[in-house]
């Protein structure tokens, strides 16, 4: 039986991996999960899932592969380094070299599983460059329940429903700005709306839309967005990464301040033409869904629901091609920083 370990840092990681973890079960492996820091919400475990408690543990556990939907992962952890990411390809980069922050590499990982040519292009040239990790496309797990015929939508309201996620940066977030406009026309008996947050939004921010709720309006929070993306009409942003995962759903999205505005969202710069933007989008106009299509496409044209049997073959095939790959550089302040974060100094 093979073991696989997840790591996790953050709550939106349960999305990511469940449907892995089903495709491990079904398959008759076993999975153990571990998560570091304060920012994962324990209570979101289920009573069916193994969690390690420490480090030591999980290096005891001994699994072949460690799947990471992030950027870093300790690299004394015994088995294959996977990461799957935490999100699509975004805008942000990291302003001191003007780098997409997908595309830093830290030599942590022996593989990466990609999403579509947004991402593998890329990864391609860089493991051409480095030497010491593989790149297989396999399309994203966490897609896989969207493209499920178990999550087939079934209208719950009847009401079209608007779906508002923001980024917590608050550089970018347009949620404070936009509290009072959808309050108001959430007091209108026309839409739905359903509010969700990144975990790490500001608790001002979170508290202030919880104190709008009413029967027309619901905020979230849950380790399982997909049925209620399911359900949207219609999806409001800003600069969140949902609004790509909403997108492969072939459905519209109105942006209000985007930092990267392009065809396939509908954006606005003034909450004053909210309404009418969201009216607009629910039409789902012609050109504007032919570019969503086009998008989908280069984001992640994998749509049969099998995107987590393929990251599992790819960890079977990169481990048998490990030998052929470079060493990984010896990050000796990096290894000790993890090292110093556990306090676990075994060697």
């Amino acid at each position: 039986m093979k073991k696989y370990l997840f790591y996790i840092s953050q709550n939106y990681s349960f999305e990511v991996l469940r449907p892995l973890q089903n495709e491990i079960r079904r398959q008759g492996g076993e999975v153990a999960w571990f998560a570091e820091g304060a920012n994962v919400n324990v209570s979101f475990f289920r009573p069916n899932e193994q969690v390690i408690a420490c480090i030591a543990d999980a290096i005891a556990f001994n699994p072949f592969a460690v799947f990471v939907p992030g950027n870093m992962v300790p690299t004394f952890l015994p088995g294959l380094k996977v990461g799957i990411f935490h999100g699509f390809v975004g805008f942000k980069k990291r302003k001191k070299d003007n780098v997409n922050y997908h595309f830093i590499i830290r030599d942590c990982f022996d593989l990466y599983c990609t999403h579509g040519q947004s991402s593998t292009a890329t990864f391609e040239a860089l493991a051409t460059k480095h030497k010491h990790f593989q790149v297989i496309e396999t399309g994203y797990c966490k897609m896989d329940p969207y493209f499920s015929s178990s999550l087939v939508s079934k209208k719950v309201n009847q009401k079209p429903v608007i779906l508002f996620s923001s980024t917590f940066s608050p550089r970018m977030t347009q949620a404070p700005t936009l509290l009072p406009y959808i309050d108001k026309l959430s007091r209108h008996s026309k839409w739905k709306w359903i509010v969700t947050f990144h975990p790490k939004m500001a608790k001002e921010t979170v508290a202030a839309y919880k104190n709008i709720q009413h029967d027309n309006l619901t905020f979230l929070e849950t380790d399982e967005l997909a049925p209620y993306m399911v359900e949207a009409d219609l999806m409001l942003g800003d600069n969140s990464s949902m609004i790509t995962d909403y997108l492969l759903l072939n459905k519209p999205v109105v942006t209000i301040n985007n930092a990267a505005p392009t065809p396939y969202l509908h954006n606005i710069t003034n909450p004053e033409e909210l309404e009418s933007a969201i009216e607009y989008g629910l039409t789902q106009p012609d050109e504007l869904m032919r570019e969503i299509r086009d998008f989908a496409q280069y984001t992640h044209p994998y749509t049969d629901g099998k995107s987590s049997q393929r990251v599992l073959q790819a960890a079977d095939n990169a481990a048998t091609d490990l030998q052929k790959m470079k060493n990984k550089p010896n990050n000796f302040i990096r290894n000790l920083k993890a090292r110093n974060k556990f306090g676990y100094w075994t060697f």
